[in-house]
């Protein structure tokens, strides 16, 4: 279990900081939705179809970056978005 200290440790995984996705996984009949850098790093980790793409790895590195604090949310979205695009898997932004 990774553990953060801090003031700011919950502002990384707050919708303003990380806009949901809705995203499309091959063989599935529903899309599911990635809310926080959590919710991604546990997709590119768990769902993701394969792990050879560039921008996979790019999109690994990029979120595990985001959530030690280094790297801004936003970054690891638009990395996650790039993996997608490089593995075919469709999205949507979700807008509130």
């Amino acid at each position: 279990m990774l553990m953060m200290q801090g003031p700011n440790v919950m502002n990384r995984y707050t919708s303003h900081q990380f806009p949901a996705l809705r995203m499309l996984m091959s063989g599935q009949d529903k899309y599911s939705v990635v809310r926080t850098l959590g919710d991604a790093a546990t997709m590119l980790i768990s769902e993701w179809p394969g792990d050879d793409g560039e921008e996979y790895v790019v999109a690994v590195r990029t979120c595990l970056d985001a959530i030690r604090g280094t790297t801004p949310p936003n970054a690891a979205r638009e990395a996650l978005m790039r993996a997608a695009d490089e593995a075919g898997i469709r999205y949507l932004s979700v807008v509130h």
